[in-house]
């Protein structure tokens, strides 16, 4: 069997699944039934003392973003940090990290961006036990208005400087949570690493409004026929994390920083890929407020069979390993050559294939009277916009073929002269050489 077990920034835990700071790890009746469900880790929701007090909406705080059969794609939330006392939830942290000494506890924390208020907090959240801090520099609304949250994630001179006070007063691991809601993720995560932190988290909620009341004219969630910006989360936000937690992992001034990836997972093969891109653990917030702490069981075993299948013995040996094949466009193989191909058993003759080709794309699929659909190798470019619209999952697939084996202006085969690339007719380069 797979070892789940991780170390990550120096915290051990039975499995790389992790609660996120959010509304489920708010009070520690959600945190015990968290461990006791089988969650590897939990980030206690976000602390706060200093500055103005922290008062949520009385209201709804969720805009949902639905697909097919109402399955939630994303949730727009409008909740700020915790609103209970910071001495309540200190008290809570020891409990529960005394009851469950094999599992990550860490805390998050934002305060003003103002030394004094990180050197107070600190030794009061050391105390408590916990096996590290999370510093909060993600958060896109509410707290970011107040100068904290995104507004100093969003300025690495802020990052490097507030994660150098928090290493110099305190000696737990240091994870450093950053936002998405900027240009480049590289810079946060190398201000991160100047100020010698020990990981980073990634990704926090991505700024957004998710629909419109077009009867009240006015945001959801709305409160009162007024609404605001939120922080967007779930399935739809993993590609855009999947990307800027690869970026961390190959960029040379950050390749050896720990990294702990957020950002819509609901499965264990979602977990598999943010850590094949770099990650050491992942955190977990949607999925548990749709399906529940019960779908710990799923992830663990779905993740724990992948690895047996694939001969994979601890998480460690997964992290990382699709990080050499993320390139930059320009080191892209054009020479590689694919065309598409339709298994006629399968197909259903809907046409989509078809209509998306025709009229959007290549004019490279063909339709008979009796509408059976064919590929014009001359004219398609393998985009794959076919096989992605195709409801039939395998019926359109993409066949790799050898440079030079089809010419894609007449789709027949060519001259064996031209089975190097570099001399096909068809290579521009060629072309302006002749």
């Amino acid at each position: 069997m797979a070892d789940l077990t991780t170390t990550f920034a120096g915290i051990k835990s039975p499995n790389p699944f992790w609660l996120a700071s959010a509304p489920p790890t708010d009070k520690e009746y959600n945190v015990r039934r968290a461990f006791e469900a089988g969650w590897g880790g939990v980030v206690w929701k976000t602390l706060g003392e200093a500055g103005p007090p922290i008062v949520n909406v009385n209201g709804p705080r969720y805009g949902v973003v639905y697909g097919a059969d109402r399955r939630v794609l994303g949730i727009n939330n409008i909740e700020l940090i915790t609103d209970r006392p910071l001495e309540t939830n200190l008290e809570e942290i020891t409990r529960v990290k005394k009851d469950f000494p094999d599992r990550a506890l860490v805390a998050s924390i934002m305060v003003p961006c103002e030394e004094a208020a990180w050197k107070a907090i600190l030794p009061r959240v050391e105390d408590t036990g916990c096996d590290g801090i999370e510093l909060n520099f993600g958060c896109p609304h509410g707290m970011s208005e107040r100068g904290m949250g995104a507004a100093v994630g969003q300025v690495p001179e802020y990052i490097q400087m507030v994660t150098e006070w928090c290493k110099e007063h305190c000696d737990m691991p240091v994870i450093v949570k950053l936002t998405p809601n900027i240009t480049d993720i590289r810079y946060p995560a190398r201000a991160a690493h100047a100020g010698h932190a020990d990981a980073v988290s990634l990704i926090n909620t991505v700024s957004s409004i998710t629909s419109v009341n077009l009867d009240t004219m006015s945001p959801e969630p709305s409160i009162d026929g007024k609404g605001s910006h939120g922080g967007f989360c779930g399935p739809a936000v993993k590609p855009m994390a999947l990307n800027m937690v690869a970026e961390i992992a190959r960029d040379p001034e950050t390749a050896d920083l720990p990294i702990s990836g957020i950002g819509g997972v609901t499965t264990w093969r979602d977990a598999a890929e943010f850590l094949a891109l770099g990650a050491g653990n992942v955190q977990v917030c949607t999925a548990a407020m749709v399906y529940g702490f019960g779908i710990i069981k799923e992830l663990t075993a779905g993740l724990s069979g992948w690895m047996d299948e694939k001969g994979y013995t601890s998480v460690a040996e997964v992290s990382g390993r699709a990080v050499p094949n993320v390139t930059d466009w320009q080191y892209l193989n054009l020479n590689y050559i694919a065309k598409a191909r339709i298994d006629q058993d399968a197909c259903i003759k809907c046409g989509r294939c078809y209509a998306a080709c025709e009229d959007t794309s290549h004019q490279a699929i063909s339709m008979s009277a009796d509408r059976t659909f064919e590929v014009i190798d001359a004219e398609c470019v393998a985009c794959n916009l076919c096989v992605d619209v195709c409801p039939v999952e395998n019926c359109i697939t993409m066949e790799e073929l050898a440079p030079g084996v089809i010419d894609t202006r007449t789709g027949k085969p060519v001259d064996a002269n031209y089975a190097n690339w570099t001399t096909h007719p068809n290579n521009p380069s060629a072309r302006a050489a002749e």
